[in-house]
């Protein structure tokens, strides 16, 4: 079995508690459908927002999903003239024996404009 990795990021509209725990729970619902795992395939978790979210970790969206034993850690991105402004990303580190080729990664909302090459 191999460890993979799955990239997302969503923006939200302004920065406050309730858009980023919905907004991270709708990012990692989307990866959790679209790549097939469990919480229990999940090695680790890693959050970065944009230094303009400052209302809540985005850790706390995966707790409220019943993700209690997976390890989660929040990280503020570098701030980059021009950078998208309030975006969350995660990279979730997976158990699994899919090829690199299957996974999935899901980007909503403005930040399809990072990785348009994979955003439907």
């Amino acid at each position: 079995m191999q460890v993979r990795g799955i990239r997302g990021a969503i923006t939200i509209d302004e920065d406050n508690k309730s858009q980023v725990l919905d907004a991270t729970q709708e990012l990692l619902t989307a990866m959790q459908a679209a790549n097939g795992f469990l919480p229990e395939d999940i090695a680790s978790v890693l959050f970065t927002v944009t230094p303009d979210v400052r209302s809540a970790f985005p850790a706390e969206a995966a707790r409220l999903m019943g993700w209690e034993q997976v390890p989660l850690l929040c990280f503020q991105e570098i701030e980059v003239p021009g950078a998208l402004p309030r975006c969350i990303r995660v990279l979730i580190h997976i158990n699994t024996d899919k090829p690199q080729e299957s996974i999935k990664h899901i980007y909503l909302g403005q930040a399809r404009s990072l990785r348009p090459d994979l955003s439907d």
